[in-house]
């Protein structure tokens, strides 16, 4: 159901329905006055809130809006007293409760997607690392053919080639745990490929914090992918290759993440309010700005601190979090 037609439809039920019961005051009250009222109450509620109706089937949005309508015929041609309220009020109730089921529907599909995700990270760097150990061996034969035979200078070069590859993978996965090495692996080989320089400079696992995995996932992933995506935005407008930089230690009892990356100019309304509320994005049509709010309820849920500064074409967060579980 699409935005436009869920908020026409419950603005006219709740136009009637509120008439209905305002028609009961002694003074009369126009019906463009009550028009004006949910009307203007609409308009704010779709600036404020984030809505998932399309999470639920069109069938069951159409059932509640025939329940909803038959309390809106039970309120009009009902015996007209005070009683005219229940139904209104049972209106409102069902209101909520489509918002409510619908909210919740989007959130257990986005953690079945997730997982399936999560998993296929894992999945993938399990992959890499098996192929780099079952072909361990053939490179170690090949360079021992080059130094027999005196080729110093391409032993040099083959081992150069050798160690840049297998520093890639060992920069995510050293000392995490098997989620956290796949989203870390996940994100520096995407950034690789979109020709971004990343800097993995981590003193510790990110695995040491005191969250679950899921919220581990959920503060690197979204972290990560929002700087990546400024990144192909930055270089795509500057024609030069960006870098994004990933640092992450441990001082005086506090967890210490900084993520610095390019970032093209971002409009003043949208980064005042960038990680305090859902729908803040300049990614434009198709992106519910879902990222930011999820890292900024994360730290808050341990007692962190977040800050964050865009300066001279460059976007910094810093987070802390209180290293006690």
């Amino acid at each position: 159901m699409r935005p436009f037609i869920y908020w026409g439809t419950i603005s006219i039920l709740a136009i009637l329905h509120l008439q209905a019961v305002l028609n009961l005051l002694p003074i009369a009250i126009p019906v463009y006055v009550t028009a004006i009222l949910v009307l203007g109450t609409s308009y704010l509620l779709n600036r404020k809130m984030l809505l998932h109706i399309d999470s639920l089937s069109t069938k069951v949005n159409g059932l509640l809006f025939v329940m909803q309508g038959m309390l809106l015929i039970m309120n009009i041609f009902g015996e007209t007293s005070w009683t005219n309220v229940v139904p209104f009020g049972l209106f409102l109730s069902i209101e909520g409760i489509r918002l409510l089921l619908s909210q919740k529907m989007f959130y257990l599909s986005k953690s079945v997607r997730d997982y399936e995700e999560q998993r296929e990270q894992f999945n993938e760097t399990y992959r890499v690392v098996r192929s780099e150990r079952h072909d361990f061996l053939k490179h170690i034969s090949s360079l021992h053919y080059l130094l027999e035979n005196h080729q110093s200078e391409e032993a040099r070069d083959y081992l150069g080639q050798l160690v840049e590859g297998y520093e890639e993978t060992n920069l995510s996965i050293k000392g995490e745990r098997g989620v956290v090495a796949g989203v870390l692996h996940q994100m520096y080989r995407r950034a690789k490929s979109s020709g971004i320089e990343v800097v993995y400079d981590i003193d510790i696992p990110l695995s040491s914090l005191p969250l679950s995995d899921k919220e581990i996932v959920t503060l690197a992933g979204n972290l990560l992918s929002n700087s990546i995506d400024a990144c192909e935005e930055w270089q795509a407008a500057n024609g030069r290759q960006a870098t994004l930089t990933l640092q992450f230690y441990k001082r005086s009892g506090l967890f210490l993440m900084i993520c610095e990356n390019d970032s093209p100019a971002i409009p003043t309304d949208v980064l005042d309010q960038l990680f305090e509320s859902y729908g803040n994005t300049t990614k434009g049509e198709g992106h519910e700005g879902l990222g930011t709010k999820l890292i900024f309820d994360i730290v808050a849920k341990h007692n962190g601190y977040l800050d964050f500064v865009h300066k001279s074409q460059k976007f910094t967060v810093k987070i802390k979090i209180p290293a006690v579980v």
